[in-house]
């Protein structure tokens, strides 16, 4: 069973959460429904949001994929670990300010270096 993968699946479903639960306090208070009413904060915890749905989920079934298919343990929690703290520095970086931030661009450089090296796992697992 996948067990380090439902454990980085649990881990990254409460980032989700995080994520998601500044959006409806701020849309309530706002008495914005729909899209972000023009509001630059809502908007922008909006993108947060998702660009993590964007990337996380893809990622999270390469490490399941991966783990099921026999990757050593040290990997998959190298992967799943670099994936968490990725995604943890990239929403702190664009939750605080929309333009360059260190924790933006290494929360995307890192992201896309996780899904680069699980693809290559991948198509070796697979091909091997």
């Amino acid at each position: 069973m996948p067990k380090i993968t439902l454990l980085f699946a649990a881990l990254h479903a409460l980032l989700l959460l995080a994520l998601a639960v500044p959006i409806a306090r701020h849309r309530h208070a706002h008495k914005i429904g729909l899209g972000d009413g023009g509001d630059k904060l809502l908007a922008r915890r909006i993108r947060v949001h998702g660009n993590f749905i964007e990337h996380v989920p893809l990622a999270l079934l390469m490490l399941a994929l991966l783990e099921l298919c026999g990757l050593p343990a040290p990997w998959a929690w190298a992967f799943g670990g670099v994936l968490l703290f990725a995604r943890l520095l990239h929403a702190a970086g664009l939750s605080r300010h929309g333009g360059y931030s260190l924790g933006r661009f290494w929360g995307t450089a890192l992201t896309w270096l996780s899904l680069l090296l699980m693809a290559l796992a991948g198509l070796w697992l697979a091909l091997r």
